[in-house]
């Protein structure tokens, strides 16, 4: 159907990369193309060890809640972080890592979970994968 979905992850929330990773398993098991440009604090979750540390973006009470969260998630049987994004590359989704937050926050390529990026690129990167989407989001 030529259908693209698009994500900028520019937070590092375990609450918005569950989003992200929601929103882009959903939209590849409805036949689309989707990628995920992390940037920011989100690039910090490609980092090894890194994707399941992430604070809650709301009322994190010194990560007690995200404890109880994670808790109330394990109940009710929702993957982890983990397996949403092998899923995700299992897809065919595709990762792009933001060069430029690389620079800045002073992180190499080797930090990062390279079997997942599929592309190291700039703002242009995004740009290109976005000008053909039918969906964008900025998480």
């Amino acid at each position: 159907m030529g259908e693209k979905t698009v994500i900028v992850l520019h937070s590092g929330d375990m609450d918005k990369v569950y989003s992200a990773l929601i929103i882009g398993n959903g939209a590849l098991a409805m036949g689309m193309e989707a990628s995920i440009y992390f940037t920011f604090w989100g690039l910090i979750r490609l980092k090894k060890g890194e994707l399941e540390r992430g604070p809650l973006s709301r009322m994190n009470m010194l990560g007690l809640s995200r404890l109880m969260v994670k808790q109330r998630m394990d109940r009710a049987n929702v993957a982890s972080l983990e397996r949403l994004m092998s899923d995700f590359k299992e897809l065919g989704g595709k990762i792009i890592a933001c060069e430029m937050t690389m620079e800045i926050m002073g992180i190499k390529k080797e930090e990062l979970r390279t079997e997942w990026i599929d592309e190291w690129g700039a703002v242009g990167s995004y740009i290109q994968e976005a000008g053909d989407a039918n969906v964008t989001l900025f998480i």
